[in-house]
């Protein structure tokens, strides 16, 4: 088939980018577009990629194709759609308690297993273990305890910037943004528009 896409023109390199980027749900660096395109060249791929932005930039209002700052790219929810496509999700991305751990060690970073667990209770164990398998969170031993911190990962799957500080005014504005009653959710994540793992 990639003899075919080197063959076959900017339609089967395009297609090829397309599904890649609509089915990764995270971003992709351009070495991976090159093999989803076909073909072999960077300089093409870049040309494909340009041309697919601004095409789907002109036919879709909600939807886009983003380089990243780290020069990763994505097709993705428009941040400013993110809260009017929330109410279609079928299934939320984590479940309420594992967030709102996720939430407490963003906004407490870096924060100890002893802290952790003070406030969050013994569930916080397995909420962990679930970030981290999502590489969401990442420690560091100190003795006998771990120091809990979110990864670029994270910040790249929720459109928030690698400054903590940053991250943490973010994550405020959020929370404050959220209707009474429910807890601040996460942004529709990248990558497909609905729901992640």
């Amino acid at each position: 088939m990639a003899g075919r896409r080197d063959r076959g023109g900017d339609d089967e390199a395009s297609a090829g980018i397309e599904a890649a980027l609509y089915s990764a749900g995270r971003p992709l660096s351009m070495e991976e577009l090159v093999r989803a395109s076909g073909t072999k060249s960077r300089t093409k791929t870049a040309s494909i990629l340009l041309s697919l932005m601004k095409r789907t930039k002109s036919v879709f209002r909600a939807l886009e194709v983003a380089m990243l700052p780290d020069g990763t790219y994505v097709f993705q929810l428009k941040p400013e759609y993110s809260g009017a496509a929330r109410q279609y999700a079928s299934r939320p991305m984590l479940p309420k308690a594992t967030l709102k751990t996720l939430s407490y060690i963003a906004l407490q970073q870096p924060i100890s297993s002893k802290e952790l667990v003070e406030a969050r209770g013994s569930g916080a164990y397995a909420h962990v273990k679930e970030l981290r398998q999502l590489d969401f969170v990442s420690h560091q031993s100190v003795g006998r305890f771990r120091i809990y911190s979110t990864t670029d990962k994270f910040r790249k799957y929720f459109g928030i910037s690698g400054d903590p500080d940053e991250l943490k005014r973010e994550l405020i504005r959020r929370m404050r943004k959220a209707p009474r009653g429910r807890t601040a959710e996460a942004p529709v994540p990248a990558g497909t528009g609905a729901p992640g793992p």
